[in-house]
This record gives C-alpha cells, sequence and structure tokens, in this order.
C-alpha cells in the first residue's frame, strides 16, 4: 500500500498549516475561528497518528534505502524527528487541555512553543518521506504481526 505514506503526510501537512492559520486568527483575535481551525489541526494530526499506527501494525515502518553511508544520518535524523513528534504531540494534548477547561493564561503561554515544535515536527516529517520514498527507494517493510509470529 505505498500510498499510505502520501496520505499520511498529507495530514501531518495540513495539521501544520491550519496551526499556523489558527496562530494567525488569534493573533487578530477571532478567537471562534482559532478553536475552530485548531481543533481542526488535531483531528488531522490524529488522523496521521491512526493511520501511521495501523500501518506500522500491519504493514510494519520502511527502512531506510539510500546509500549505506548515510544510514548513521538518516538514524540520527529520525531519533530526532521522533523526540520532536513525541514531545510535540504531548504539548499539543496539554495546549488542548489547557484550552478546553478554559484555562487561557497558561494555554496562551503554552501554545506558541507547541505551535513551534509542531511546525519542526511537520517539516522533519516530510523531510522523512522524501528520504524514504522520493529520493530514494524504501527498504523493507515486516508487520509487527510477521515480526512476532513469523511468516
Amino acid at each position: 500500500m505505498p500510498f499510505l505514506p502520501t496520505i499520511s503526510t498529507i495530514f501531518i501537512i495540513i495539521s501544520a498549516i491550519l496551526v499556523a492559520i489558527g496562530w494567525y486568527l488569534v493573533s487578530k483575535g477571532k478567537y471562534a475561528a482559532h478553536k475552530k481551525v485548531m481543533v481542526a489541526a488535531a483531528i488531522s494530526a490524529l488522523t496521521f497518528f491512526i493511520l501511521y499506527v495501523s500501518r506500522t501494525i500491519f504493514i510494519g515502518n520502511t527502512s531506510f534505502g539510500g546509500p549505506e553511508e548515510m544510514q548513521v544520518y538518516y538514524t540520527i535524523f529520525m531519533v530526532f524527528h521522533i523526540i520532536l513528534a513525541t514531545t510535540g504531540g504531548a504539548f499539543g494534548l496539554v495546549t488542548l487541555y489547557l484550552a478546553f477547561k478554559r484555562k487561557i493564561e497558561k494555554h496562551r503561554k503554552l501554545g506558541p512553543y507547541t505551535s513551534v515544535i509542531w511546525f519542526f515536527t511537520a517539516i522533519t516529517g516530510v523531510i522523512v518521506y522524501l528520504l524514504l520514498y522520493v529520493i530514494y527507494e524504501g527498504g523493507h517493510s515486516t508487520s509487527v504481526f510477521r515480526a512476532i509470529f513469523g511468516g
């Protein structure tokens, strides 16, 4: 299913664009529109996550298929991306929680940091996609089920 990485990457790009729009809207005092756009950004990011986890479980992760001498750089980059994505996701959940609980001062302080982390997460995610599926041909994939049960 080679189209799944493309679709999931599109959802990350959409989420980052929506976060940027939400940031703009709040700067203009358009709080109701900001809320709607940020919820849409969160849904887009969640859609990415569901697709990614499903693909990982049933199909597997694609290994780096580029030159062997690039492997160490790719691995370091992936670790950086995973840390950003995990941090961005956690910050995103906390930021949303604060907004829905109407703890606006804390939300206002955390939101810009969350947004910047998410922008870098999206950018590095697109770079991972390009390295695995566009610039180089991806390596092999093994589903979690095959890895555990064989076959």
